[in-house]
């Protein structure tokens, strides 16, 4: 029973140390890839100018952003390192409960695109902790924004979470059972009478064999001895 327990632990506790690890790894490569670029393009792309690189597909635009996605709430940068500061304070909670790839891959990508602009509004001009994020990419077919590698780190997760949603599955391994799913189990066993009877005649042979192994062993006797107790004689 130890060697089959601990054979059957052993898969459990590789995934409680390696889809962690996952996480960790993705955060890393979006978070890095994000400031080794952004250095690039602050030390190389003229400010404010467009730069084709794949003619209308996709183009250079280096400009400071001091707000959100689409520069919204310019004036409030601080607001949102507050805020990304709680998100990466939350994923690094849920570590502890993290079983699933698929939620690796998620918050590792959220967490590497939060980080990655945190970065920027920690370290970069004006100061702490308002500066401002960098963005440079343009890619007029899509989407009039400019955006970076975190942003794409960020939206690639959430893109991910929605299929994560749709699918059921938990974070801590498996598919999570909805309401009705549990329900419809639950009145399913309760309306087929074979699975009720085969219950109750599971129980009845337990109580048997009870009381089986409960009762005193009696020793054998010969059939002329008990016709001869009924007759009232002593052998």
């Amino acid at each position: 029973m130890k060697t089959t327990t601990s054979a059957a632990a052993a898969p459990t506790t590789r995934r409680r140390v390696l889809v962690p690890l996952l996480l960790v790894a993705v955060a890393a490569t979006v978070l890095i890839s994000d400031q080794i670029v952004k250095n690039w393009v602050v030390a190389t792309l003229p400010e404010g100018e467009t730069v084709p690189v794949l003619g209308g597909f996709l183009q250079w635009h280096f400009v400071r952003n001091p707000g959100a996605a689409f520069s919204i709430a310019s004036g409030q940068t601080w607001i949102f390192t507050i805020l990304s500061a709680i998100v990466v304070g939350v994923i690094i909670w849920q570590i502890r409960r993290l079983r699933s790839v698929p939620w690796a891959l998620f918050l590792g990508l959220l967490l590497g695109g939060v980080l990655g602009n945190l970065t920027d509004r920690l370290t970069r001009e004006p100061g702490f902790p308002e500066g401002h994020v960098i963005d440079f990419i343009l890619t007029p077919w899509m989407m009039p924004a400019i955006y970076n590698i975190a942003d794409i780190g960020i939206v690639s997760g959430m893109i991910l979470f929605v299929l994560i949603t749709i699918f059921g599955l938990s974070i801590e391994g498996g598919r999570e059972k909805r309401g009705a799913e549990t329900e419809g189990e639950a009145e399913a066993e309760a309306a087929d009478p074979e699975v009720a009877d085969a219950s109750d005649g599971a129980a009845d042979a337990s109580d048997g064999a009870a009381d089986a192994a409960d009762a005193p062993a009696q020793p054998d006797q010969a059939p002329g001895a008990t016709e001869e107790r009924s007759a009232g004689g002593t052998p």
